[in-house]
């Protein structure tokens, strides 16, 4: 049998486990049902056992039948005001690749840090635009654009077909690493960090904003990029290989002049952006729950389909915004409606109960260990199923322990992103992967090193922005 038949078959025997067994002591009978569709789904997920969107279903299937919620209640629970910034934020991401705004940004980081230092420096050139664009967009979409370029970086530079050592490999590892990464910086940038603030407001009450999540994810981005452009540059010996950096620089074919398209595209996108930075002076001058993330990414976003590009269109048009994620956002409701489920059934409260005696472990050491298990997890299973899985657990843990939130959860949203070992492991990383240009080894090095770092890193650097903020 392959994984996809075990998991199949191992996520139902835990489901029928739950049905016939009783319930461990203290657990009410529904919140046992609910362990076992918890155990389904996440089999199912990290197995892809059945397609993910289709197992973002399961919740609207049993929690009804198990009288925990209506069918209509279970649905209405699919949906969340964080959904409309995911799809608002992809309609912005496929105007900026429509007019080739993501072309000229990786060349205006080219031409200031490329131009000199060698192979190291436009290395790092690649994984700061590559993190740029990825906090505006998803990650994955982030190396589809990259990838063409750094393919062509390679051609021009005059690097073998058959090479993989030095910036050969590097560039299209380090594009997927620091998408990856990048990602981290805001809400908008992985549908993981969309899922895990949904997941903390429904769980527990604690709303981050885009602002407070940037506040954080940016320094992790900040300090992330160069400790993997450093970690990829020793792992592919990098310096150790020549390469022709001024031919390389020609390969990106960008006009002087702004295009009327990108001209009339920057606004809107820094309008986002200003707007989602200042919601909290904002929000009190409007009707309450007006000013969201969400209403700002949908406000922006429609405007693309009424403003003209200056070449006889719109700045995007239907057929194009189609291609929006539309599975990950029902992944992301079935996300949305299991953590319901799990705190209507009482679940999320039992599972808080039961964490009590880590109260008796220093914080620290508690934030650590929750951290490196996500990132463990994180690499055998995506992203999205780590983080739906993973959240609505730590957010009960915060409760039973009765400590900040932002402490154990923060750390625990962004490791689920945090995983580089496996091409199979993110999105990114099989894009990486599939440009025949990466050596299995090197990558695995490369990944263990970044995971390892990932989990001191991640907690040091969320627990100092907690403490700047809070003080």
């Amino acid at each position: 049998m392959n994984a996809r038949t075990i998991g199949f078959v191992a996520g139902l025997a835990m489901f029928a486990a739950t049905l016939i067994l009783p319930a461990p002591g203290g657990m009410a009978g529904q919140a046992w049902v609910v362990a076992g569709l918890v155990a389904l789904m996440a089999a199912w997920w990290m197995t892809e056992a059945i397609p993910l969107t289709a197992t973002a279903l399961m919740p609207f299937l049993v929690l009804p039948f198990a009288g925990i919620m209506t069918a209509k209640e279970t649905a209405s629970s699919y949906y969340s005001p964080t959904l409309f910034l995911i799809l608002g934020g992809a309609f912005l991401a496929l105007a900026i690749e429509r007019t080739g705004l993501h072309r000229r940004l990786a060349l205006a980081l080219l031409e200031g840090l490329g131009s000199s230092g060698g192979a190291p420096r436009l290395l790092f050139a690649f994984m700061m635009a590559a993190a740029i664009l990825s906090m505006a967009i998803s990650n994955t979409s982030t190396s589809l654009i990259m990838m063409p370029m750094a393919l062509a970086v390679i051609e021009a530079g005059g690097i073998p077909a058959g090479e993989r050592r030095g910036l050969a490999g590097a560039l299209p590892m380090g594009i997927a690493f620091a998408a990856s990464i990048g990602g981290l910086g805001t809400i908008v940038g992985s549908p993981t960090n969309a899922i895990a603030v949904a997941l903390l407001d429904t769980t527990i009450g604690v709303r981050v904003s885009f602002a407070q999540w940037s506040m954080i994810g940016v320094p992790v981005v900040l300090v992330g990029i160069p400790l993997a452009t450093w970690i990829i540059v020793r792992t592919q010996a990098v310096a150790a290989h020549p390469f022709n950096i001024g031919a390389a620089r020609k390969a990106i074919h960008v006009t002087r002049r702004w295009s009327v398209p990108e001209k009339r595209l920057v606004p809107l996108v820094a309008a986002a952006f200003l707007l989602w930075m200042a919601t909290p002076l904002l929000a009190p001058l409007l009707p309450k729950g007006s000013l969201t993330d969400g209403t700002i990414a949908i406000g922006v976003s429609l405007l693309l389909f009424v403003l003209p590009d200056g070449t006889g269109r719109k700045l995007l048009n239907w057929p194009e915004a189609n291609r929006a994620p539309w599975d990950v956002i029902m992944m992301f409701g079935g996300g949305l409606a299991l953590a319901e489920g799990m705190g209507q059934s009482g679940l999320a409260d039992w599972l808080g109960q039961s964490l009590l005696p880590l109260s008796a472990v220093p914080l620290p050491i508690v934030a650590l260990a929750i951290t490196a298990m996500v990132i463990l997890i994180t690499e055998f299973a995506s992203n999205v199923a780590t983080a739906s899985g993973i959240m609505p657990v730590v957010a009960s843990l915060t409760l039973a322990l009765g400590v900040d939130p932002i402490l154990l959860a923060m750390p625990a949203a962004l490791a689920a992103s945090w995983g580089f070992m496996l091409p199979a492991g993110t999105g990114p990383n099989a894009i990486a992967w599939a440009t025949g240009r990466i050596e299995l080894p090197r990558m695995i090095r490369a990944g263990f090193l970044l995971d390892v770092a990932g989990a001191p890193l991640i907690v040091a650097v969320v627990w100092a922005m907690a403490w700047l903020m809070g003080g």
